[in-house]
C-alpha cells in the first residue's frame, strides 16, 4: 500500500523504482489476510455454535479454526501495517533530501486514503481497515525526530499497552466500547436486525439495499471491534516499528542485515509458535484465562511470528532476489490497495444473497480453500495488468486524488 517516490514530490515514482522485496511482503501479506477475513465474509463467524457443530465438516473446521489462530491471525495485517510505517519513511526520506515538504503530500496522501477507506467501510464490507490506518497515519509525522531507541520503545509500549487496558477493564469496569454498541443497537432495531437473523441477514438479502443496512449497523460494529480489540495502540505501533525499519533503509540492504535476519527468524519461531499455540487455546476457548491474560497472550506471540515471516522472506530472498516466485508475489502486492477491496467485493459476491448464496451454510474448510482460490486469482490478474499498466485502478485513482493531476495509467 505504500510506493516509493522520485525526487519530484509532487509526482509518485515509475514502478520500475519500486522495491520488489516490499511488493512481494504486500503480496504474502494479502494472501493471509484473505485466508483471515474470509471466514467472516462467508458468516461462518456469525453462525450459532449448534449450526457450526452441525456442518458435515465440523471435525476438520475445528482444526483449521485453531490453527488458523497459530499461523494466521493477526500475523499478516501487522505485516501490512509494519509496510504501511516502511512507506511513510520513503515518503519522508525522499522529500527531505530534496529540502522540500513531503507533509503536505503526505497529508493528502492520507485525506484520500480515509475516503477510499470510508466508502468501503460504509458500502462494501464493514471489516475495512484503510479509514483506520489513514487515520493513524495522520499520526506517523508525530514521531519522525525521535532516535532510533526510542522508537522501538514507543513501539513496544504501544503493543503492551493493550494488555494494561484490558487489566482495567477488569478491573473497573470501564467499556470504551460501549457508545458503539448502543449504536449498533439502535440501528439493528430500527432495521430489524435481531440475534436470530444475524447469522443469514446478508444470506438472506435480494438487495443491495438490504445488505447496506446491515453494512450501516456493521460500522459501529467495527467501531466496537477497535475498541475491544485495542486496535488503535496496536496499529500505530506497528507503524512505528515500519517507521524505524524503513528510516534505517533495512529493505534496501539486506545483505547487512543477514544476521540480524536469522536472529528475529530463530527467535521468532521458537518464542512466537508455542506462545500462539497458546494464544489459538484462549481464542477458541472463549478466553477462559480472561482479557488480560489473552492480550498478553496476543501481545507475546502476534509480532514475533510476524517477524519471524518477514525475515524468512527476506532472508529467501536474499538467496534467489531473480526468483520467479518473487516476481509472482510482487505483482499484487504492487496492486495491494485494489486487491483488498478487490478480496472484499468477491467476498460479497461469493457469500452473499445478492451473490452465489453460498455462506452461512458453507463449512470452513471449504471457505478457507475459496479464500486461496480467489487470492490466487488475484496473483494472475495482478501479473497481467501490471504486464500492461503502470498503476492498480485504486491506486491510479488514490494517486491521482494525492497529487492534483491526471497520471498516466498505460505503460
Amino acid at each position: 500500500m505504500c510506493c516509493k517516490f522520485s525526487s519530484d514530490t509532487d509526482s509518485p515514482v515509475a514502478p520500475t523504482g519500486r522495491y520488489r522485496i516490499l511488493d512481494a511482503l504486500r503480496g504474502i501479506a494479502l494472501s493471509g489476510i484473505c485466508l483471515a477475513n474470509f471466514p467472516e465474509f462467508a458468516l461462518y463467524t456469525f453462525q450459532k455454535q449448534e449450526i457450526v457443530e452441525a456442518m458435515p465438516t465440523a471435525t476438520f473446521d475445528r482444526i483449521v479454526k485453531y490453527l488458523q489462530y497459530v499461523f494466521i491471525d493477526g500475523k499478516f495485517y501487522s505485516l501490512f501495517s509494519i509496510l504501511f510505517g516502511i512507506g511513510f519513511s520513503i515518503i519522508l526520506s525522499r522529500s527531505l533530501q530534496k529540502n522540500k515538504n513531503g507533509l503536505a503530500v503526505f497529508y493528502r496522501r492520507m485525506t484520500a486514503l480515509a475516503v477510499i477507506g470510508f466508502l468501503h467501510l460504509m458500502f462494501v464490507w464493514s471489516g475495512d481497515i484503510l479509514l483506520l490506518y489513514a487515520l493513524l497515519g495522520m499520526l506517523l509525522p508525530l514521531f519522525r525526530n525521535l532516535s532510533d531507541k526510542k522508537l522501538l520503545s514507543v513501539s513496544a509500549a504501544l503493543l503492551f499497552f493493550p494488555v494494561v487496558m484490558d487489566a482495567l477493564k477488569e478491573l473497573t469496569g470501564f467499556d470504551a466500547a460501549a457508545p458503539a454498541i448502543e449504536a449498533t443497537q439502535y440501528f439493528n432495531r430500527k432495521n430489524g436486525i435481531t440475534d436470530d437473523n444475524f447469522g443469514t441477514w446478508l444470506l438472506n438479502a435480494r438487495s443491495y439495499p438490504e445488505v447496506f443496512k446491515f453494512l450501516i449497523s456493521g460500522a459501529f460494529v467495527r467501531i466496537q471491534e477497535f475498541a475491544e480489540g485495542n486496535r488503535i495502540f496496536k496499529v500505530l505501533a506497528l507503524f512505528i516499528l515500519g517507521l524505524y525499519i524503513g528510516r534505517n533503509r533495512m529493505y534496501a540492504h539486506l545483505a547487512r542485515h543477514r544476521s540480524l535476519l536469522k536472529q528475529v527468524r530463530l527467535y521468532g519461531f521458537a518464542a512466537g509458535l508455542p506462545l500462539s499455540a497458546l494464544y489459538a487455546w484462549s481464542a477458541t476457548g472463549d478466553r477462559p484465562l480472561g482479557f488480560t491474560a489473552h492480550a498478553l497472550m496476543y501481545a507475546t506471540s502476534v509480532v514475533p511470528v510476524c517477524l519471524a515471516y518477514l525475515s524468512t522472506v527476506s532472508l529467501w530472498y536474499l538467496k534467489r532476489p531473480e526468483s520467479n516466485l518473487f516476481r509472482l508475489l510482487a505483482a499484487p502486492g504492487s496492486m495491494a490497495l485494489s486487491n483488498y477491496v478487490g478480496q472484499s467485493v468477491g467476498g460479497a459476491v461469493i457469500f452473499y444473497g445478492i451473490g452465489f448464496g453460498l455462506g452461512a451454510t458453507t463449512g470452513l474448510v471449504y471457505v478457507e480453500l475459496m479464500a486461496a482460490g480467489v487470492f490466487m486469482l488475484q496473483l494472475i490478474f495482478s501479473c497481467v495488468w501490471m504486464r500492461y499498466l503502470q498503476f492498480g485502478p485504486l491506486e491510479w485513482i488514490w494517486r491521482m486524488f494525492t497529487y492534483g493531476k491526471r497520471l498516466k495509467l498505460i505503460r
